[in-house]
């Protein structure tokens, strides 16, 4: 499922079996994006907890289907299709409305967030996560004002731009080691927020 060597579930043992059943899904299924990680599992235990803390932590107080909708945009700037079909049906089962989603991701993959069901804040977030993606350097304070004068504190600035920044290091995870979705259950995602520890997938 990727171009290097992985070790697949049935196979694992020691640190990473231990690993591997924090993160599975139903039937032992362990996304490639993690099986990536196999031979180094300290990496994936690095990689699941900065997933976990950013996207998936109940003190989050921007909407999670919303963090879900920035990681999509992102992925699909960064031309990364795996983290585009994962993260959209998180987004898709989370706003649960599937007629706005589906709406949203069009939006998305015409590159014109403007056009798609959200608001003013919103999409000016999206804005954001775009320039940090792919015009980094020209990042200005006045970027942070505007999120701030459109409604959004400070930490909510934070979990953008985390989200954001999670996204891309995700996206460069995938595509420079070759990660495909054969095998894996689309849309699966640690649901409980309330326990940072808890990375089963469902």
């Amino acid at each position: 499922m990727s171009w290097i060597k992985t070790i697949a579930y049935s196979e694992s043992s020691g640190r990473l079996r231990k690993l591997y059943d924090r993160v599975k899904g139903p039937d032992d299924n362990v996304d490639n994006i993690m099986m990536a990680h196999s031979l180094r599992p300290h990496s994936m235990e690095g990689h699941m907890a900065i997933y976990k803390y950013v996207l998936h932590h109940s003190a989050n107080t921007v909407p999670k289907w919303f963090l879900e909708t920035i990681g999509v945009w992102v992925s699909h700037l960064n031309d990364c299709n795996y983290c585009v079909e994962h993260h959209f049906g998180g987004l898709k089962r989370l706003l649960a409305d599937d007629a706005r989603a589906d709406t949203i991701l069009a939006a998305i993959k015409n590159r014109s967030p403007e056009t798609a069901p959200l608001d003013p804040a919103q999409k000016l977030a999206l804005g954001y996560a775009q320039k940090l993606t792919l015009d980094a350097g020209s990042m200005v304070e006045q970027d942070v004002q505007a999120l701030r004068a459109a409604g959004y504190d400070d930490g909510e600035i934070l979990e953008i731009n985390q989200v954001t920044a999670y996204f891309n290091y995700a996206n460069r995870t995938v595509l420079g080691l070759g990660c495909s979705t054969a095998g894996d259950i689309i849309g699966l995602s640690p649901n409980n927020s309330d326990n940072p520890d808890d990375w089963s997938h469902t």
